[in-house]
């Protein structure tokens, strides 16, 4: 399985917010799968180290719990894309423009149209941009 996975996703992980009904933690299960390959553009580390370190400053996840997601994560097949900059400014910008994202969003989509995979996401706005795109979605 071949997919873009949106930050928001993976924080679920992290969280133990079940409000998707735990769609989101079927995922995790797939990342044993050898045939599991994940794209992400290169904010995604961004984004991820910066919901780690605000929650565990708002006492939501104990060092200890992000020690054990970021082992999850670092041990998953994700592959970051090289073009997410050089796509900012003209690509993932138009997309943004088309659908109100924002360029973070944007560059979800634009990987995901770029590349013809699915989307696994929990934006709600960002899914409905996907649809709009012919995008296919793992979650949303």
């Amino acid at each position: 399985m071949r997919f873009v996975l949106d930050a928001s996703v993976a924080l679920t992980w992290l969280l133990r917010d079940a409000g998707d009904g735990g769609a989101a933690f079927a995922l995790v299960e797939s990342l044993a799968r050898p045939d599991t390959e994940i794209r992400v553009p290169a904010t995604w580390h961004l984004e991820v180290a910066n919901v780690v370190v605000r929650a565990e400053i708002r006492s939501q996840v104990t060092a200890a719990e992000s020690s054990a997601f970021l082992d999850l994560v670092l041990r998953a097949p994700i592959e970051t894309d090289p073009a997410t900059a050089e796509l900012a400014l003209s690509a993932t910008l138009a997309l943004a423009r088309r659908h109100r994202l924002s360029s973070y969003d944007a560059s979800y989509l634009e990987l995901a149209c770029r590349e013809a995979l699915p989307l696994a996401t929990l934006d709600a706005d960002l899914a409905r941009a996907a649809r709009v795109e012919g995008v296919a979605l793992v979650l949303g």
